[in-house]
């Protein structure tokens, strides 16, 4: 495999990492108590008793907000790492064997931590 274009990724990773960053604060927010972790929106609490519906409106944004929220913060975790791989010059080799990740793949997700051969391996 050439030599990939290090400065090309990193500037797609910084793109992408910025876009996540929006999307995650639209959902979440921080967790105070560990900066790195990220948290749904906690659902409104001045909602009268009375109005089950919005009660139950609230609920179900709280629980989508969660769903998108752990989508949206593992691809954010992935980008993460990926930078920190250019800066360890690790970058663009598959976690399972080492082996150059395909060009091909890095081009439709910058932040791949595998070649097409180890794509369904679990990793966390």
């Amino acid at each position: 495999m050439n030599k990939i274009d290090l400065k090309k990724y990193k500037e797609k990773l910084d793109k992408e990492l910025a876009n996540l960053e929006k999307e995650l604060e639209s959902v979440g927010r921080r967790n105070p108590s560990n900066p790195n972790d990220w948290e749904a929106k906690q659902p409104e609490e001045n909602i009268p008793g009375a109005d089950l519906n919005e009660v139950a409106d609230s609920i179900d944004d709280f629980e989508s907000n969660s769903a998108i929220l752990n989508d949206l913060e593992a691809k954010y975790n992935n980008v993460k790492l990926a930078l920190e791989k250019i800066e360890e010059e690790t970058y663009g080799l598959c976690e399972v064997d080492g082996k150059p990740i395909e060009e091909a793949r890095l081009e439709a997700n910058p932040s791949a931590r595998t070649c097409k051969e180890h794509i369904n391996t679990n990793l966390r």
